[in-house]
């Protein structure tokens, strides 16, 4: 393409299955012209408070940040979706799973007196639990929330927590070192919860061109994790240099819905966080679908329906 070479300033996190690692790992920005530099956040929290700053122009993060970010004065909005069903509750052998109770109740029965250990306060794991809690009626069961998510497995293993959230890249390592199982799978966590979105400061002064540019690099980099997972997880491992391919594949196994669109379900679900934010006392107000989306970018690349249900394709 003959566009002049653009920067963007990107902000991600290190959850393994964000387009973010491939466009970091192929040219696929630059043949749209682009060029990111790429900030790593531990959290989305931080990640807004960034955008706050005005240090970053775009950026990776769960919906939950970025709804608190809009109830205290900053200006930001979701332009593209990229995943959906992103978190997935983990536990020791003893604890039974979902399936082997009678209900989410029966479930978190187990837990009485205990906690669950989540990624920072805010996150979208951590408001989902807390959603999960109150719609159980849980009242004796804490949240004990990590800076990074690395640092739950080893509080699983110490019994600092009884069970935890977060990526299914956390799942995977706990089930790679026998510290845990799954025992809820995303699906069941919160269907259709919108795991990530592409998120940009309301008054930075990005291009809309250039915005658009860069959501059909995000499209084209979700096309390649749906059709070729096993060459996207060779890409992710060589970025990061922490994890194996085999590592990757699994993670997508887990959650397997990818897709740039922002549908109805993936809106419809995103304020249903709106309620649960503002019930628990996350946001002092509720906040409008046009504050927090702004789907008109994204619906001139991706016009075609959602293809977050198709899953992934194996040859």
């Amino acid at each position: 393409m003959n566009h002049d070479l653009h920067v963007l300033r990107a902000g991600y996190l290190s959850t393994v299955y964000h387009t973010s690692f491939i466009l970091k790992g192929t040219g696929i920005l630059h043949d749209y012209g682009l060029k990111a530099e790429w900030t790593l956040f531990p959290s989305g929290p931080d990640m807004v408070n960034a955008m706050q700053e005005g240090s970053i122009d775009i950026g990776y993060t769960g919906l939950p940040p970025v709804i608190i970010g809009i109830d205290r004065g900053v200006k930001l909005q979701c332009i593209a979706g990229g995943h959906i069903e992103g978190t997935v509750l983990i536990a020791g052998d003893h604890v039974k799973a979902l399936h082997e109770c009678s209900g989410m109740q029966d479930f978190f029965s187990q837990f009485h007196g205990k906690a669950i250990g989540c990624p920072p306060r805010g996150s979208i794991h951590d408001v989902i639990v807390h959603a999960l809690l109150e719609e159980s009626g849980m009242e004796d069961i804490t949240v004990t929330n990590y800076p990074w998510a690395d640092f739950i497995p080893d509080a699983l293993t110490r019994g600092e927590i009884a069970v935890a959230a977060g990526t299914p890249a956390l799942a995977v390592t706990a089930r790679r070192y026998a510290v845990a199982k799954i025992v809820m799978p995303p699906s069941s966590v919160w269907p259709y919860n919108p795991s990530y979105g592409i998120v940009i400061g309301g008054e930075m002064p990005v291009d809309p061109d250039v915005l658009s540019r860069f959501l059909r690099a995000h499209e084209e980099a979700c096309e390649r994790i749906r059709h070729d997972p096993a060459g996207c997880a060779q890409i992710v491992s060589a970025v990061t240099g922490m994890v194996d391919p085999e590592f990757v594949l699994e993670a997508y196994r887990i959650s397997p819905k990818y897709c740039a669109a922002l549908p109805a379900e993936y809106i419809a679900s995103t304020m249903r966080f709106v309620r649960t934010l503002h019930q628990t006392g996350y946001i002092q107000k509720t906040v409008g679908q046009g504050r927090i989306f702004d789907p008109s970018l994204i619906a001139e690349v991706h016009p075609s329906p959602a293809h977050y249900e198709s899953g992934l394709f194996f040859p």
